[in-house]
């Protein structure tokens, strides 16, 4: 089962349910705990979410054809959103054994980044707040002041407020490296700007079917229509349980909307590649999807 958030010209925001090429507009049934996301994640610390959005009787309410939603944002088109309204959204790093040999490779301060990659505790660091995190088509900004970006494809979990993971999307931690590596203290630089964190494009409501230990995860980088990049991996390779950085984030955290945690990535391009304005950049993970979108080089 997948939800999506949605946006039409007329009603604002929507929450919406995916039943074959078909988004249904929960939100339209007037059950309060549909109203938002933020609604609907606090509802499920009493109940699953699939429960929760199984017993809302849809045969009647509005349908919208996914394929149409599927357009870059603008206040005058029906659109997908971001999957988040009121979430905090973080991240964790090293979490596989590639991105602790490439942020080694990139840091001048090296052995921190393997020190942390055996503790006990995580990397765990705040991406942005949800109104800089951009949905599906939109554009993803890289900084002007940096001249080796990347993208970074992450599983992301959603969370409720007590921190339970209760669904998966798909997170772009887009990264500024050379500032990151030039001293450790610069990572909020690095990685929390306008743009720098894409989402969607629909969240996967975790069972049993969907454990989110073994997705696979393709990166796909495209410049004037030519592949410059590809690479995959499976979340398999993760040194860490996805639970466990559950667990540390909500330490000590009160997270009263819930929130989005991307889980770390290990496909990034080498250090002769950079992300240039007009690249179109597409992540793919297994049962959740594929989130688009074009990159733009920000100035002042």
């Amino acid at each position: 089962m997948q939800l999506c958030r949605f946006f039409l010209p007329d009603l604002g925001s929507r929450v919406g349910l995916l039943l074959d090429s078909a988004v249904i507009d929960l939100t339209a049934s007037h059950v309060p705990y549909v109203s938002s996301l933020a609604a609907l994640l606090h509802a499920s610390t009493e109940r699953s979410l699939i429960g929760l959005v199984s017993d809302i009787e849809t045969s009647d309410l509005p349908q919208y054809l996914y394929s149409a939603l599927e357009q870059t944002p603008s206040p005058d088109t029906p659109h997908l959103l971001p999957p988040v309204d009121c979430q905090e959204i973080w991240a964790a790093g090293v979490t596989y054994a590639w991105s602790r040999e490439a942020r080694v490779q990139e840091a001048q301060s090296k052995d921190i980044y393997v020190r942390v990659y055996d503790a006990e505790r995580p990397e765990l660091f705040f991406k942005c707040l949800p109104e800089k995190a951009v949905g599906p088509h939109d554009f993803i900004g890289v900084r002007g002041d940096s001249n080796w970006n990347v993208p970074e494809p992450e599983l992301a979990l959603v969370l409720n407020p007590h921190v339970k993971i209760v669904g998966y999307t798909i997170g772009n931690d887009v990264s500024s490296r050379d500032i990151e590596g030039e001293n450790p203290l610069y990572l909020p630089q690095a990685k929390v700007y306008d743009h720098s964190c894409a989402l969607g494009p629909v969240i996967t409501i975790a069972d049993e079917t969907v454990i989110g230990q073994d997705l696979g995860i393709k990166l796909l980088i495209e410049r004037e229509g030519q592949s410059v990049f590809e690479g995959e991996t499976r979340t398999s390779k993760m040194h860490r349980p996805l639970s466990e950085l559950a667990d540390f984030l909500g330490r000590y955290n009160s997270l009263p909307h819930g929130a989005v945690l991307l889980t770390g990535t290990c496909i990034v391009p080498g250090g002769d590649f950079t992300l240039q304005d007009g690249d179109l950049v597409s992540i793919e993970i297994e049962s959740i999807g594929t989130l688009r979108n074009h990159v733009r080089r920000l100035t002042l």
